[in-house]
């Protein structure tokens, strides 16, 4: 009798584990969530006269659903809002000029995810980045209207294809994201601009929620 009872305790208690590790292993489910965080943003190949940047902090925030091909990958398309851009001196038209410029993109990267284990996610893909808003803010009193207006009249490219590539690290329902990434294609739309010409790049930290279905 004591045999039998060891027996049921011994298969519970293995039972019990298994469900465990299954409740948190969501690698072959499909799961969606909702994510928060920060862009650390810059800009590189600036071409501008004497032209300096350094980075700004902006908000990201949005969606993402997990779609599972396999227990090892899958692919995770993305909605966020994001914000970029960067604190920039450096002359033009002979003057000196310091300004702060925010731009608003809703991005929507397209990741190849490997899912080694539970808890770790890499990601890698394509990015379509759509502008919404852009703003300079101008911190040079001396600044003319006329290099004001070069600014405002700027040919920035509103569809930009970029890079972005990261990991995940997932503990139960919550997700602490990394990523980086960098624009493809320079932010001018034709190229014909006297202001720095210039793409993105930018390091994202995110913490998520998921959820999924017990069904599954």
């Amino acid at each position: 009798m004591k045999k039998i009872i060891l027996i049921i305790l011994s298969t519970s208690f293995a039972y019990n584990i298994v469900a465990q590790e299954n409740e948190t292993d969501f690698r072959n489910k499909l799961t969606f969530g909702l994510k928060a965080g920060v862009n650390y943003s810059n800009v590189y190949d600036s071409e501008g006269e004497d032209f300096n940047a350094d980075p700004k902090l902006g908000l990201a925030a949005g969606v993402f659903l997990a779609i599972p091909i396999g227990k090892y990958l899958g692919i995770q398309p993305e909605v966020l809002f994001s914000q970029k851009g960067f604190r920039g001196t450096g002359r033009i038209l002979g003057n000196t000029y310091s300004f702060t410029r925010t731009t608003n993109y809703i991005d929507v990267p397209l990741f190849v995810t490997f899912k080694p284990s539970e808890f770790i996610t890499i990601l890698g893909g394509p990015q379509y980045s759509y502008l919404t808003n852009q703003k300079d803010v101008f911190a040079n009193a001396s600044t003319t209207i006329e290099q004001e207006k070069e600014f405002e009249n700027d040919n920035i490219r509103k569809n930009t294809l970029c890079f972005v590539g990261g990991a995940d690290i997932n503990l139960k329902h919550i997700v602490l994201s990394g990523r980086a990434g960098w624009d493809v294609q320079n932010n001018n739309g034709d190229g014909s601009s006297t202001t720095p010409r210039y793409k993105n790049v930018w390091y994202q930290a995110t913490i998520g929620y998921i959820f999924y279905n017990n069904n599954n």
